[in-house]
């Protein structure tokens, strides 16, 4: 696999994806917002951070970036997209993956480890950190996303710290091959990081692939 990672002004992230990418035994290159041109790419991950100082709303702006255009492209092709935290806002603008994501429920920053839960039923421990990661969407469209197994992640009993409707921490869309979670998997790589539960969101992705 080789995966572009997505570098927008203002991410911070986009190096620790191109690292879990490596660490998974992959490829991977940055990709500047403006590039158009994916070729040579099998997969994107669309990294965490405040693109464009989350100005007007996290991830407003950065979805008409045009990268995203390309990067719209590849999913409609099937190819894989990974969004983390500010890349899973930039998805959910840019309609590549259902709901919204709304300010935390206490209305302040979060930074902690959380466990989460894959469809699978699998404990994971990753952190996350944001101010703008309750997810949200109508009862109908949460009731199809239970239906059409569209929830890849849920947050594990007493760890929903955001307020997320029905414990959701990711959903993936209608396809599968577009998948977008709060908190950060490419955090969760290393041993030395307390836990390497991370490099299974990026090796469930590299599946689909």
């Amino acid at each position: 696999m080789i995966w572009g990672v997505l570098q927008f002004p203002g991410s911070c992230d986009e190096r620790d994806a191109l690292n879990a990418c490596e660490v998974v035994g992959d490829e991977a290159r940055l990709i500047w917002h403006e590039e158009r041109d994916l070729s040579g790419v099998d997969g994107v991950v669309v990294p965490g951070g405040f693109s464009y100082g989350d100005y007007l709303r996290a991830g407003a702006i950065a979805r008409f970036s045009p990268a995203m255009e390309a990067v719209a492209e590849l999913a409609a092709a099937g190819g894989p997209v990974l969004g983390i935290c500010n890349g899973f806002q930039v998805l959910c603008e840019a309609g590549l993956l259902p709901g919204a994501l709304l300010r935390n429920q206490e209305l302040r920053f979060i930074c902690r480890q959380a466990d989460l839960l894959d469809d699978e039923g699998n404990v994971l421990s990753i952190p996350l950190k944001h101010g703008e990661g309750r997810f949200y969407a109508p009862e109908e469209m949460l009731d199809r996303l239970e239906a059409g197994g569209q929830v890849a992640y849920r947050y594990a009993d007493g760890h929903n710290v955001n307020g997320s409707s029905r414990n959701i921490a990711g959903v993936r869309n209608e396809a599968g091959n577009v998948v977008g979670l709060m908190p950060h998997p490419e955090h969760a790589v290393d041993p030395l990081t307390g836990s390497i539960d991370g490099r299974k969101v990026f090796e469930a992705l590299e599946k689909y692939a």
